[in-house]
């Protein structure tokens, strides 16, 4: 069976070129695009997509809106958003009206097409530079709520989760709280991409969790990392 896919973007040269992305992949199909969230409804009504691809920024009825009526209406398609904007207060808001993915413009294909079998497996994607900025900022947060605003500013020591992975895992669960995507793991460490994708995968069975960003949340949590 094939993942169903919907485009949403009021540009049509990069809907283009998202859809081509997509067409080479041969679990894929781009059964529709639209221009305008107001046509996302009946756009999923007509189409039954597995996974609709959102952007934010459009006329009458932005993407967040229509990721909210969407869900509503179609608990069973997901929602990747696709944005310029790497704030995480539209990252939040987006992931809050229960959209399963959230990835930057600047991704490469192998990123989309990557959060794109997450996301339609029913796990969620972020792009790596958004997770970085959640996490710094859930840091901040954390550490003010712990120690109040002064000593929030404190390095914490990190204490690697020896117990738990093995040191080269410990280095790519860093680079991981770093933004970085599997290609520049691979690149810092001297290894291949394959080789990366293998040790996130170890990562995740080991700490019990489904996706990067809750093995970096949890690693935040119990200062298995640092943040920088």
């Amino acid at each position: 069976m094939k993942t169903r896919i919907v485009i949403i973007d009021d540009h049509q040269l990069f809907r283009e070129g998202v859809k081509r992305i997509l067409d080479f992949e041969e679990d894929f199909e781009v059964v529709a695009e639209g221009a305008d969230g107001s046509e996302a409804l009946n756009i999923v009504e007509q189409y039954k997509p597995d996974v609709v691809i959102m952007d934010i920024n459009m006329p009458n009825i932005n993407g967040i809106e229509a990721t909210r009526q969407l869900v509503k209406t179609y608990p069973n398609t997901k929602v990747l958003i696709l944005s310029i904007h790497d704030d995480e207060n539209y990252v939040t808001h987006a992931l809050q009206t229960g959209a399963m993915g959230y990835l930057l413009k600047e991704m490469d294909a192998d990123a989309l097409i990557e959060a794109v079998k997450v996301v339609a497996e029913g796990g969620s994607y972020l792009h790596p530079k958004v997770t970085h900025n959640l996490v710094k900022e859930y840091r901040r947060l954390a550490t003010e709520d712990q120690n109040g605003a002064a000593k929030g500013q404190q390095k914490q020591e990190v204490r690697l989760p020896l117990h738990l992975l093995t040191r080269r895992e410990c280095e790519v669960l860093q680079l991981l709280a770093d933004g970085k995507s599997n290609r520049s793991i691979g690149e810092a460490l001297f290894i291949s991409e394959k080789t990366v994708k293998n040790h996130v995968s170890n990562i995740l069975q080991k700490m019990n969790v489904n996706d990067r960003t809750q093995a970096v949340v949890m690693a935040i949590k119990n200062g298995w990392v640092e943040v920088r």
